[in-house]
């Protein structure tokens, strides 16, 4: 009786291995197919190949973005995005020159003395600015430009406001705020991802990373 038993629990364990082992196998063979069809496609000619020698994909693969689709109340805000979408596409390029302006600025004027002659650069970067950048001001739409203002702040972590003050000064900065304020804007107003500005936020990142 007892050898009965025992002849039956290792045919239940040969079973239960062979199981595991066909298992094992079975996973073995989809991962080598997997690798062997991945680094098929990517393989050089033979001919230019040395013997022994295969071709590995080594290449970083970009993040897709998803979020929960928008859900509009109706055509007036469907096409109230739709504008969002075209305005971020228009003045984040600026936005973007802006940084690397101010960043290229500070660093020069790190080399020069302080004084008149930090003073007559930043003048002639003003000048430079206004003849370059003027033009496209002009194209710009009033919610473009106040659309401009967040988004300098987002990209420098400074608003136009504290941008201009530090390079022009407290007189300068004054001057310009009084002049947007004309218009209804306001060089102090700040990016908020987080907040009020959580859609633009997700509009930047989608046309950042060509998914609009």
């Amino acid at each position: 009786m007892e050898k009965t038993q025992a002849k039956r629990q290792n045919a239940g364990r040969k079973a239960y291995f062979c199981g595991m082992n066909a298992r094992l196998f079975i996973s073995l063979s989809v991962a080598l197919a997997l690798c062997v069809s991945v680094t098929a496609r990517t393989r050089q000619p033979a001919e230019n190949l040395p013997l022994q020698t295969d071709t590995v994909i080594d290449k970083m693969l970009p993040t897709i973005y998803v979020y929960p689709p928008l859900k509009f109340k109706n055509k007036r805000q469907e096409r109230r995005y739709n504008k969002l979408v075209r305005d971020v596409k228009i003045v984040l390029p600026i936005a973007k020159e802006v940084n690397q302006i101010v960043i290229e600025t500070y660093e020069y004027i790190q080399t020069l003395p302080e004084g008149k002659a930090r003073q007559r650069h930043l003048k002639a970067v003003e000048k430079g600015l206004k003849a370059q950048y003027m033009p496209r001001m002009r194209k710009l739409t009033f919610s473009q430009g106040k659309l401009l203002i967040k988004l300098i702040d987002r990209q420098t972590s400074s608003t136009s406001y504290e941008l201009v003050k530090a390079f022009l000064g407290s007189f300068r900065a004054a001057f310009y705020q009084a002049f947007a304020a004309m218009f209804g804007a306001s060089l102090k107003k700040e990016y908020d991802a987080e907040g009020d500005d959580r859609l633009t936020e997700r509009v930047i990142t989608l046309v950042e990373n060509g998914q609009l």
